[in-house]
């Protein structure tokens, strides 16, 4: 039989893939070999989801948005565009809570990006003549 070396550390190095797959099912957490590759998968899967999860969030954000602006009868993309030119500058997520938990200021806002588009509607009436 072969002699083993620097054994130590090849057990510390083993102990620590198997502390990681603490937890799982099966051989997954007892084996070396299985548990290794279990856990890079999930760490694998835990960053592309970490990305995933922003882009989420953000596509809710703007269904919300979306949804209360329709009941008032306007688009999602007039609204972003009246509030940038109104100089509003609130995210999504910020728009998304308050037309969720304040109804009566997110009409508000509707109101003023309602307003700024007349006055644009009108300016560009008179640079047409």
């Amino acid at each position: 039989m072969p002699r083993t070396k620097n054994t130590p550390q090849t057990r510390k190095r083993r102990k620590k893939w198997l502390k990681q797959a603490k937890g799982y099912w099966g051989a997954k957490h007892r084996l070396y070999k299985t548990a290794r590759i279990a856990v890079m998968k999930a760490w694998l899967s835990a960053y592309r989801e970490r990305k995933r999860k922003k882009r989420v969030f953000r596509a809710l954000w703007i269904t919300r948005i979306n949804a209360a602006l329709r009941s008032k009868g306007m688009k999602y993309s007039q609204f972003i565009h009246n509030l940038k030119k109104s100089g509003i500058e609130l995210d999504r997520k910020t728009l998304a809570s308050i037309a969720y938990e304040y109804p009566e200021q997110f009409d508000t806002l509707i109101e003023i990006c309602k307003g700024g588009e007349k006055k644009s509607k009108a300016r560009d009436a008179t640079k047409a003549k």
